[in-house]
């Protein structure tokens, strides 16, 4: 297994509080799935957002680009399995993009998530998968 890249973000939740005020915001940094899943339970908005913020931010510095190549945060989908954990989907020109910027044919994306009253962090840890 060889490391590609790694990334953390934190991000004050006051911050992102006053952001998701605002539509525009919403909709050019969350993608469809995560509005949805955010309207459709009961979760701490403020939280559920920023943890998102915080892992696009840091997956997006494991990559090494930042939101250069066309690459927009809305293009990157975190949620979580039945079990809680969080993972990353991504669109296809993302997935393709990875490929051919390291050169691989597979990889994985491993993603820790957590937050406290005032912060969310984000940690990535991107590697090549040999089988």
């Amino acid at each position: 297994m060889r490391i590609l890249g790694n990334g953390v973000d934190i991000v004050e939740n006051r911050r992102i509080e006053k952001a998701i005020k605002n539509k525009n915001f919403v909709n050019k940094i969350f993608s469809s799935k995560e509005k949805d899943i955010a309207k459709n339970k009961r979760v701490n908005k403020t939280n559920y957002f920023a943890k998102r913020f915080a892992a696009k931010e840091a997956f997006l510095k494991a990559i090494g680009t930042g939101l250069s190549k066309g690459l927009k945060f809305n293009d990157i989908t975190i949620i979580n399995n039945s079990k809680g954990q969080p993972f990353i989907e991504l669109e296809k020109k993302i997935q393709l993009f990875i490929k051919k910027k390291f050169k691989i044919k597979k990889y994985q994306i491993h993603l820790s998530i957590s937050d406290e009253k005032r912060y969310s962090i984000a940690y990535v840890i991107l590697n090549e998968r040999l089988k």
